[in-house]
Formats: structure tokens, sequence, C-alpha cells
């Protein structure tokens, strides 16, 4: 049933109206509810995901979204009650199915805008939400660091088995690493098509950043510095909090948060992953050829050296969501680690190996459909830039750290 989630994912882009009847009936043999419409929102930011409305007999319409992650080895996912146990302003769905393959949450209807939607539309020209947005996102981010205090313990047994490892090592080491980069697979880049084995063994400069590590041995570092046996400190986590998952409530605003699916006890660098990355330096991933539009991207090959030039830099709104997160929560969690004697020893470079998988793994760079050579090719250098360490100039991930770590 796995892949019938998969391919409504899928479809639901180019045949919509085939993707809800492929639905609806995946929704009459899975609920004890009396479905009988259902309406899809294919969305961008619906990467590996979809959602939208269901009709019930009676009338009554509800709100359900699922999670697809082919390939997966975690059982267990939706953990929402332990979410608000740990005090998250979580919104609660009215019916759960979190039987394996067959994971979806249904809801009373979201009237609120995802905070996904809101930044961009303040990018986009339109502000009127950003005061609000930037307080609701401060609060919510010393909320989140609290959060993580009270809940804190130290080489915790289930953080092996946790379900966000699914994000992030289960991706290098399963099938969706072979499926996107097999080493004969080839990439369409602006300086020409490279196989991935070639790519691997190349080294990066991007924008005057120098990095001596191939993208092949950022992989394999990052394998090892993932594997879920390395127990170490673990939190009450979402997961997957990235702004298609966080909604902006009420007046005055707060955030509040939604879909669950990673949610449980895990590594608090491995919570922050997902907002720190797709929150600020991902909008190329959901809007490849609006972005390509807008930016200048070019590449060249010197001497076993991909040479990369962008102009993509974080437009204020993305910088709030940054500076927000790394102020109020990255670093008094870091000092907090640090104070205990739990902060691991290598944490940058486990927070970087997980940031790595974000424009690597979410989706496939190699898919030229989706990816036109100019973004396939910035996805790439953000991968070397998020899990490799910048020599010279520093890029704005490296310059962050470099702070934290000067709190300490």
């Amino acid at each position: 049933m796995d892949d019938v989630l998969s391919r409504i994912q899928r479809t639901q882009f180019t045949d919509r109206a085939r993707a809800e009847r492929m639905l609806l009936e995946f929704l009459k043999q899975t609920l004890a509810l009396d479905v009988v419409a259902v309406q899809l929102r294919p969305l961008a930011v619906s990467l590996n995901s979809f959602n939208g409305f269901l009709t019930l007999a009676d009338g009554k319409r509800l709100f359900f979204k699922t999670h697809t992650e082919p390939g997966s080895v975690i059982g267990e996912y939706y953990n929402a009650a332990s979410l608000a146990e740990a005090g998250y302003p979580v919104i609660q769905p009215v019916f759960a199915s979190t039987q394996a393959g067959r994971q979806l949450l249904v809801y009373e209807v979201v009237e609120d805008p995802s905070v996904f939607d809101v930044a961009w539309q303040i990018e986009n020209g339109d502000s009127t939400l950003l005061r609000g947005l930037t307080a609701a996102q401060h609060r919510a981010d010393r909320e989140l660091a609290d959060i993580y205090r009270a809940t804190l313990r130290h080489r915790h047994p289930a953080g092996a088995t946790a379900a966000v490892h699914q994000l992030f090592y289960h991706r290098l080491t399963g099938p969706r690493f072979r499926q996107f980069y097999a080493d004969t697979t080839k990439v369409t880049l602006p300086m020409g098509t490279v196989a991935v084995g070639e790519l691997m063994r190349l080294r990066w400069r991007i924008n005057g950043q120098e990095y001596a590590t191939t993208l092949g041995e950022l992989v394999a570092r990052s394998i090892r510095l993932l594997t879920p046996a390395a127990r170490g400190p673990s939190i009450i986590g979402h997961g997957d909090a990235h702004n298609g998952n966080v909604f902006l409530r009420g007046r005055p605003y707060s955030l509040v948060y939604f879909d669950p699916a990673f949610a449980g006890r895990h590594d608090p660098l491995l919570d922050l992953t997902k907002p720190l990355f797709h929150n600020v330096f991902a909008m190329w991933m959901y809007f490849p050829e609006e972005m390509r539009r807008r930016l200048k991207i070019s590449g060249r090959l010197e001497s076993g050296t991909i040479v990369v030039e962008h102009d993509h830099r974080l437009v204020p709104v993305r910088r709030m969501f940054f500076e927000s997160k790394v102020r109020h929560t990255l670093t008094p969690t870091v000092v907090e680690l640090a104070r205990r004697g739990w902060l691991r020893a290598r944490w940058r470079e486990y927070l970087k190996a997980a940031l790595l998988c974000c424009p690597l793994l979410t989706m496939n760079l190699a898919d030229a459909e989706r990816f036109p050579p100019e973004i396939a090719l910035l996805g790439l250098a953000y991968a070397v830039e998020m899990g490799g360490e910048s020599r010279g100039v520093r890029s704005v991930i490296d310059q962050a750290l470099d702070d934290v770590a000067a709190a300490l």
C-alpha cells in the first residue's frame, strides 16, 4: 500500500482526477469513515506528501494529510500525542491511521495559512504579515528551546529507532540514494552532462568558498556520523518542522505545528535540521523554474574542481527564519548540552551531515524533468555547502556555526 500512496503523490501533479479516484478507493478500504468524495491539493511544498479534503456521507468536510516514504525501514510514525504532552502547540487529528503503508491523519478543516505560504507571499513583495510573523517566530523558537531543555535526556535508548532517522540515515543508506544517484546516472548541468560517479569525485569552489572534501567523501562521512547506533542526547521533537508543517494562527499571531509524521524522541540537532535548511535556503527546490528565471547561476570544470557562481542570497524573511532559529534555539541548546557534558565532540559535523541530506535527498537532483541544469547545480552546491567546511570565504551556515561555537 506504500506504493499506492506514492503513486497518488506523483499522479496528483499530472492527472488529479485519476489520483483522486485512487485515493477514494484507498480511503474506503482504510478509514472507518463513510467517505464519499475527496479533493487533492497539489502544492509546491508537498514534495513527499499529499493533502486535501474529504467529504463524508453526512456532508461533513474534513482535512487530511499523509507522508509518503518509499523504502521506509521505520514502522511507527505520527507520534502526535508525545508532542502535545511535551507542550508543543500541535493541531490534533480527529482520526489517525498509523499502520505501516497506510499512515494518514484526518483533521477538522484548517483555515489558517501555512507559514510556507505566508513567507512566499512576503518574499514576493507583500510584507503585510512580516512583522507579525517575525514576532511569532521569535517567540516560538524561544519556546522550542524551553521544550528541548525540559525534555532533554542523555543517551536515551529510543533514539536508535526514532522515525526521524528515515529523513537522514535511511535515505543515505537505503534505496533512495541508489535510485537517485547510481554511479552511471547522468546529471545535466550548465557545463554539460556529468555521470554521478565522476561528480562524486570532484572538488568544489562556490562563490569563492573552497571545499577540500568531495561530495562522495561527504556522503560517506555522513553515513558514519548519522548511524542510529551512535546514541546521544535526545529531546521530544517534531522532526520535520519545515514551514509547510507550521501554521500562522490568531492575533497576536502564534505558530502551531502540524503533521507529526516524524515526531518522537531524537537528537535535538536532527530536530533542527529541516527548518534550518528548508525554511531558509530551499525555495529553488519548491519553485525550480521560477527561481531559474530569477537567478544567475553558472558553472565550469577546472582541473577536477567544479567552479560555481550564483547570486542566490537570503532575502530578509529567510534570514529572519535562520537567525531566529540559530539565536533562540540552536545556540542555547548547544550551550545547555555542553553545560551538562552531553555535547557530541563532533556536534558541528553531525549537524552538517544531516543538513547535507536536505538538498541532496529530499528530491532527485538528477531528475531533469523537475530540475533545469542551473537549479540542479545550485542544489548540488548547497549539498556541498551544508555538508562540507568552507575555506577562505565562509559560507552562511559555517559563519553561523562559528558564532554558536564561540558561545561555548
